[in-house]
């Protein structure tokens, strides 16, 4: 065959039935459905809104003011290790701290903080995971010290483009023993184009020699309000509306990691339908959680030693979805705030304004040692609801437990009664408040036999009546608080809230409460709030009294007198009593 011999392939000839029996097969079978095309993949939010710049992490402004003046410096460390919790930016920050390692553009050419909201000759492949001279690692997939050794053995090369060749080795907990011994001399002695980037969220697997030789950054937990700042400014973002009780549920469930945050918001964007809002009860069923408001009033009931009522409380709460261990942590929750509110005061509590009343009016009726041991008794109820076959079942006897024992007097009270020459008295048998929601007399409770049975005061059905009861108690001194410094706020019966004038003493409502459950045999809430009061009883006696001043400096025959005086000034306004008639004598006197 010749050498320079074509050959050429000829089509195959035309069949004139193809297309009509094409057309048959569509008759019969159907047109093929036409392909759709592919649509875009969608970018999840925690990954659509990772931070570009230092300026876009949030709650990490301590470690940004650090590395902002180590940069500007030029005292950039070797090694760095960043360490918290899951989800507060130890990957975005290693990412950006090789961005900033490598900033450069045509007029910048030295590392730079500062400058990252504009993006560098770097920056872009590095974001994307593709620049040769950054190498992220997982360290839980290459943990062998053969790996390592064969990571470091590039150390030595210098970089291709960028200023400095970085390692991110992220999750570092997870290499071996013999691998963090390998890392060991190129991380004390490494070459100065080389740079070490540490995550981790077990610091304390890192050996010491390692850690040693890193500067560390723990990146603390976001505070809730800051992440649902974040969140609401990117539901706005996104075109969503998002309630504010809703963002709160959601920054809470976090527990102050961004990215769960932005996850449970991607969820929750996809609850609610077309052109709504997203609630807090759709948030509340999407995360399993109970009403806030609701278990406050379990714990309000257990606190006030009503075992019925709240295991009925509990019922509706289980009907709804809610789920028995979430239950009991948010009542730790609530024994923690009433613990805080006591101690430090109601603004130590981050939380809506009504939940801080209620709150910090359950710890200024019941003692610290009530609260400690109800945090003891609920921290054995949560793990006896993990372990329980029935945890719903579980949570009611808790329930029960913390309700008798509501009642029951802290060791240092009891030592105190005996000292005093008290006994071992059984608690009254029967309910206590009638029906199956009052407290049995099973229990018994450790008390001081008086000589006789203070008696019960009347239901108070105002504050008024409150007042009264200090004035007939003579308790003088509570008597002057209460209308110097009590702004009245709200009043029901076994519950106040008011708002404290200036000066008044911080002990003013555990005072109040106490005296109101001694002297009425029942248990007071009694809170301080901020803003919202009415005015004191002084300040409205001051008033009247001005009133009253003034309608007597109106008063003609006062204003002749002063004229006829001048100089003079009132001083005293008294009110006279009417003088009565004389009674007439009786008849029998008369005759006598």
């Amino acid at each position: 065959m010749a050498a320079d011999q074509d050959f050429t392939l000829d089509a195959p000839p035309e069949d004139p039935g193809a297309a009509e029996r094409d057309d048959a097969t569509a008759d019969i079978f159907g047109a093929p459905p036409a392909l759709a095309p592919p649509s875009a993949a969608y970018t999840v939010i925690a990954r659509k809104y990772r931070p570009k710049s230092f300026e876009d992490l949030i709650g990490q402004e301590a470690m940004v003011h650090t590395l902002t003046n180590a940069f500007a410096s030029g005292r950039i460390a070797h090694a760095f290790m960043l360490t918290g919790v899951r989800g507060v930016g130890k990957t975005t920050t290693a990412r950006l701290l090789a961005r900033a390692l490598n900033y450069e553009t045509d007029t910048v050419h030295e590392p730079s903080v500062t400058l990252l909201a504009q993006e560098g000759r770097h920056c872009g492949a590095i974001l994307e995971g593709r620049h040769m001279d950054v190498l992220e690692v997982d360290a839980a997939s290459r943990s062998k010290v053969d790996e390592i050794r064969e990571l470091l053995e590039g150390v030595r090369y210098a970089p291709v483009e960028a200023r400095y060749k970085v390692y991110i080795i992220d999750e570092v907990h997870m290499l071996s023993t013999h691998a963090f011994n390998a890392l060991l001399k190129t991380l004390e002695e490494p070459p100065p184009h080389a740079k070490f980037i540490f995550a981790t969220t077990e610091i304390r697997k890192v050996p010491v020699t390692i850690l040693s030789r890193c500067q560390r950054f723990d990146l603390r937990r976001v505070e809730p309000e800051v992440i649902a700042a974040n969140l609401e400014r990117i539901a706005e973002a996104e075109g969503f509306r998002v309630e504010a009780d809703a963002l709160a549920l959601i920054a809470r469930a976090a527990e102050g990691s961004v990215r769960d945050a932005q996850s449970l918001l991607d969820q929750a964007l996809v609850q609610a339908d077309a052109g709504t809002a997203v609630t807090a009860p759709l948030v509340r069923d999407m995360l399993g959680l109970a009403d806030r408001a609701q278990t406050i009033d379990l714990f309000e009931k257990c606190v006030r030693g009503e075992a019925g009522p709240a295991i009925e409380a509990f019922r509706t709460l289980y009907g709804f979805g809610a789920d028995p261990a979430t239950v009991v942590a948010d009542l730790l929750e609530h024994c923690h705030s009433a613990s805080v509110a006591k101690t430090i005061g109601p603004q130590a509590l981050v939380l809506p304004k009504d939940q801080v009343q209620r709150l910090a009016a359950l710890g200024a009726a019941v003692s610290a040692v009530s609260l400690a041991r109800l945090w003891q008794m609920l921290l054995r109820a949560y793990d006896e609801v993990r372990r329980a076959p029935d945890p719903s079942a579980a949570v009611e006897m808790a329930l029960i437990r913390l309700a008798y024992a509501a009642d029951l007097p802290g060791p240092e009270e009891a030592l105190k009664a005996l000292r005093d020459g008290g006994e071992i008295a059984p608690q009254p048998s029967g309910p206590s408040g009638g029906g199956s929601g009052g407290r049995s007399g099973g229990a018994q409770r450790m008390a001081a036999q008086p000589a006789a049975a203070p008696s019960v005061e009347p239901t108070l059905r105002n504050f008024e009546d409150v007042v009264a009861l200090i004035d007939k108690r003579r308790d003088i001194t509570l008597k002057l608080d209460v209308e110097k410094y009590v702004r009245l706020i709200s009043f029901r019966i076994g519950a106040i809230s008011f708002e404290p004038a200036p000066g008044a003493p911080n002990n003013l409502a555990q005072r109040l409460s106490a005296r109101l459950k001694e002297w009425t045999g029942q248990p007071w809430l009694v809170g301080a709030e901020t803003g919202g009061g009415a005015q004191t009883l002084a300040e409205i006696r001051a008033l009247e009294n001005e009133a009253v001043r003034a309608e007597a400096l109106a008063d003609p025959f006062v204003l002749s007198v002063m004229d006829v005086f001048p100089g003079a000034e009132l001083t005293e306004i008294r009110q006279i009593a009417p003088e009565t008639a004389p009674t007439p004598p009786d008849d029998d006197e008369e005759d006598s």
